[in-house]
């Protein structure tokens, strides 16, 4: 087989077949084809497209290109959810425990944050000497002994995934919904998952900027997850607006453990439970999602959800009186209003700007090198319905140079729109698609 014929029939339009595919992605992490090559099949890709079968031969072959986790051994269904990132989004600190806490076992290998996106593994880098690098080994020892591991992903799990999204990155071929889809969903299936929740985002903190484009991707994904003999549903959820009041790793952190205490934000509860309850759902733990809920909520209550949160700290070399005492954790130098800068109902949010304060302030990465303050970001309240005061304290920074907080103080006002008529509310999901 030559690359040069496979580039040329997907060029003209034609459907790679499953040998061509399986070759081209084997060759390829091999280090046999070359980064030209496979940057022009990257577009005829993008530019011709890929169908179901294409698509889900893609994902196995990407997923098989390394290690395929099996887990089976420590827990007999493996349930994994993924989000397609957001501002706020702290989710994963809340649903693994709680899930945990209702006999889910739950293994989870995380990222870090990408752009103005927050990352799982930065938020938790937030207790002193919690460590994401486990061998398997380990990720297998704790599993079986609590019941909850968070990891970071090794290279060895979907190889071809990590080479070809760098590819992507720089060619200009990120944006293809197949493409897409075979990346997210060759991690999760090379991660051992033989059930799957996705949270996928839309709105101005998002890749898909409307339902139609988030419910065109996660449909994709869940016909994937069917061919492949996975369970998976998909959750379409509103990121117009900042997930919860905190944004910033250390204030994301307090956050969750409030939530998990029984307070936090409404919004991120609700959501929390949600996606939860569909965790618990899948591995069979409930017999409906309401039930699941139930489930969710009574673990929450009577503190189970809080304690293994605990556990998972402590047992990764974290420091469990920090979980006891939020003063221990990280905190600015500066703590100081946000103020809206004129009265009315508050319309929208360029919620990626909002991110991309945070970032600034030293909360993210601005390159790969960069280190990150997990004190700094912010607290916004508000949310989009909302009625503000020209004046009013709509929020506050927590930054560490004087510098950053000026420029916050302006930045976070105007990325808000404020209007002279009332506005409804954002909904927190739009769509659950999957198969029940």
């Amino acid at each position: 087989m030559r690359m040069v014929d496979v580039i040329a029939h997907k060029r003209d339009g034609g459907e790679l077949s499953g040998e061509e595919i399986t070759w081209f992605i084997r060759e390829y992490t091999a280090g046999a084809i070359p980064d030209y090559q496979a940057s022009a099949l990257l577009m005829a890709v993008y530019l011709r497209g890929m169908n179901r079968r294409e698509t889900v031969d893609l994902t196995l072959a990407m997923a098989h290109s390394g290690e395929m986790l099996d887990l089976h051994d420590v827990a007999p269904h493996i349930v994994d959810k993924h989000s397609s990132g957001g501002v706020g989004d702290k989710t994963s600190l809340v649903v693994l425990p709680l899930v945990a806490a209702c006999g889910v076992p739950v293994g989870k290998m995380s990222g870090r944050g990408l752009g103005s996106s927050g990352g799982t593994l930065d938020k938790m880098e937030s207790f002193r000497g919690w460590s994401s690098q486990l061998t398997l080994e380990q990720f297998k020892r704790q599993l079986a002994e609590i019941g909850l591991v968070l990891a970071g992903q090794t290279a060895a799990l979907a190889p071809a995934d990590g080479k070809l999204y760098a590819l992507r990155d720089v060619t200009a071929t990120v944006d293809n919904r197949a493409l897409i889809a075979a990346s997210i969903m060759s991690k999760k299936l090379a991660a051992g998952a033989d059930a799957i929740v996705l949270d996928v985002k839309m709105g101005s903190g998002a890749f898909m900027p409307t339902v139609e484009a988030a419910t065109d991707l996660a449909q994709l994904m869940v016909e994937i997850g069917q061919d492949a003999g996975r369970q998976t549903v998909a959750l379409i959820s509103d990121m117009n607006q900042p997930l919860g009041h905190a944004v910033g790793n250390a204030l994301e952190v307090k956050e969750a453990i409030e939530t998990l205490r029984g307070g936090g934000p409404a919004d991120f509860w609700e959501h929390c439970q949600t996606v939860a309850a569909h965790m618990v759902r899948l591995a069979g733990a409930a017999a409906t999602l309401d039930e699941a809920c139930r489930l969710v909520s009574a673990a929450r209550a009577d503190g189970r959800g809080l304690a293994k949160f605990r556990q998972l700290i402590v047992a990764q070399g974290g420091d469990g009186r920090q979980v006891d005492d939020l003063s221990l954790l990280p905190t600015a130098r500066y703590v100081e209003p946000l103020e809206a800068t004129r009265s009315g109902y508050v319309a929208a949010m360029d919620t990626a700007e909002l991110g991309w304060v945070c970032v600034r302030c030293g909360g993210g990465r601005l390159v790969k090198s960069d280190e990150v303050d997990p004190a700094v970001g912010f607290l916004l309240p508000i949310k989009i319905g909302d009625y503000v005061e020209a004046g009013q304290e709509i929020g506050v920074i927590h930054a560490n140079d004087d510098m950053t907080l000026q420029q916050a103080q302006r930045d976070v006002p105007a990325a808000i729109t404020v209007v002279d008529h009332p506005v409804p509310p954002r909904p927190l999901f739009y769509a659950t698609i999957g198969n029940e």
